[in-house]
């Protein structure tokens, strides 16, 4: 049984009307009825495959919840105990753990949209944290009440730091598990042939978010029989009776394939089959908070946000001022050291200047522990056929020009600590692009110009995703999603991942 297309999409041409062969017959999107799931060869207990995935997101928020209150519970019990008695400090704590919970629960940390989503849970905890200091100081100040200062002062940040770690370890176990195959949403992808190879292709290198792509419905099938590995399971019009057929969780809709009218029908039709309807907008590696849905004159309006607040930029500078400061009188001891032993193993300074181009294209003069030979420019023109980068990126895993010193620095980027003086002078962040030389600013395409809207980083997101591993192109990719895409959350997060790359040696050479 052959059943026409849908009225609502047959505006759109005759490739809609396209049919692949089915376990069952399909139904049309206009149709009243629901989508019944039903057991096929291709699914063999859609049931249980459904429950499964929403009993993991339930035992997600659960768990992250039980953290939020342990946490906030023993922060509280250790604090107040000295101050009261047993039972007044464990009344208080359980308000005070029933407030942060909350909190979280106020800021959406406990939706199964955001499972495993990082930055979004995070900012969640430090949402609450921030309200629950908030709240502790016009307790004291406008009720008169006895808060200890040191709850508010020493307490509310513990808490926020204990607790991002425990969800932290939670998230590492989800995903070591996603990318195992576990609690993962078998998704459709529907959309022209080239938009969806790329969604593809990008989330299969990103499973930790979930999505598991089980099938792709294309405009023609007159085109290839799988994508990628992936199959093609039918034309646009048959989408949602595949999502019943293989008790899909997720379709998304990418390209121009479907607009207006037609996918708002079908996301009528994906209700009645029980399946979320995700789109994929045009704009590219561009995520909140930069992009906001304004409702108007009942048209869904996507505003991208273009330039970062005041508040953010400033935000971002006192961090950065701070903990460079910090981090420069902590290492300072080490760097004498790491000094003396460059100009007792090699000849020349013990620091390396080099002129780099900072924010705006202003020049700076940037300060390294130099792990290179004095003459390492003049024979640099002599390795360049053997370099192993690409772009304009020179790399050489056992590069002759650096001393043996060096490469110690190298691999755990010790040599780069002098840079916390150019993070206190202003020149650089402490999260940001590769600051670039020169040379290489006279190469940039065009849009490589944008890496320079922001100042430079000691590290960024090319220093936690490989290192010197990743070429031009890549390297690039990640700058300019940095620079579109950054928050003071995400930087902390590049802080926190960093060190680990930095212990681990990986990708350093």
């Amino acid at each position: 049984m052959t059943l026409t297309a849908d009225r609502g999409v047959e505006s759109s041409g005759d490739a809609y009307d396209r049919r692949a062969d089915a376990v069952e017959p399909r139904r049309s999107w206009a149709s009243r009825q629901p989508f019944v799931r039903r057991r096929t060869p291709l699914n063999a207990d859609p049931t249980l495959r459904a429950l499964a995935w929403r009993s993991v997101g339930h035992r997600y928020a659960e768990t992250n919840a039980a953290i939020d209150t342990a946490v906030a519970l023993g922060v509280g019990m250790a604090i107040l105990t000295p101050s009261f008695s047993v039972v007044p400090a464990l009344a208080l704590s359980l308000a005070g753990a029933a407030a942060f919970v909350g909190g979280i629960a106020a800021s959406q940390g406990y939706r199964q949209e955001i499972l495993g989503d990082g930055p979004r849970e995070f900012q969640a905890v430090l949402r609450s944290a921030a309200l629950m200091a908030g709240l502790l100081m016009a307790m004291g100040f406008l009720l008169e009440i006895a808060v200890p200062r040191l709850l508010v002062i020493v307490g509310v940040p513990v808490v926020a730091a204990l607790d991002c770690l425990g969800r932290h370890v939670h998230r590492r176990r989800l995903h070591h598990g996603r990318r195992a195959g576990v609690a993962m949403m078998s998704t459709i992808v529907l959309g022209d042939e080239e938009s969806a190879r790329s969604l593809i292709a990008d989330l299969s290198v990103a499973p930790h978010h979930g999505y598991r792509v089980d099938g792709v419905c294309l405009p023609s099938l007159d085109g290839p029989v799988a994508l990628d590995g992936v199959p093609v399971v039918g034309g646009t019009a048959d989408v949602v009776q595949v999502v019943a057929d293989r008790a899909a969780e997720v379709v998304i809709v990418t390209g121009s394939t479907l607009s207006g009218s037609a996918l708002r029908r079908l996301s009528w039709a994906l209700g009645r089959a029980g399946a979320q309807l995700v789109v994929a907008p045009d704009i590219i590696e561009v995520a909140g908070p930069r992009l906001t849905v304004r409702p108007t004159a009942g048209l869904s309006l996507l505003e991208v946000e273009v330039d970062s607040p005041r508040r953010r930029l400033v935000a971002k500078s006192v961090i950065d001022v701070t903990i460079a400061s910090m981090g420069l009188v902590f290492v300072l001891p080490f760097l004498g050291l790491a000094a003396l032993a460059i100009r007792l193993t090699s000849r020349g300074p013990a620091f390396f200047r080099q002129t780099r181009i900072g924010v705006d294209g202003e020049k700076f003069t940037m300060f390294k522990l130099r792990t290179m030979y004095m003459d390492a420019d003049a024979r640099r023109d002599a390795l360049l056929a053997d370099s192993e980068g690409a772009g304009l990126l020179f790399k050489m895993h056992s590069d002759p020009r650096v001393t043996a010193v060096g490469r110690i620095l190298r691999k755990y980027s010790l040599d780069e600590l002098p840079q916390l003086w150019n993070v206190v002078r202003g020149d650089m962040s402490l999260v940001g692009p590769r600051p670039p030389l020169e040379s290489e600013v006279r190469e940039y395409e065009d849009e490589v110009h944008r890496r320079l809207r922001v100042k430079p980083g000691l590290t960024g997101l090319w220093q936690v995703s490989g290192r010197s591993d990743l070429d031009w192109d890549e390297s690039v990719r990640l700058d300019l999603r940095y620079v579109d895409n950054w928050s003071v959350t995400m930087d902390l997060l590049i802080l926190w991942k960093t060190g680990r790359a930095v212990v681990t040696g990986a990708g350093a050479y």
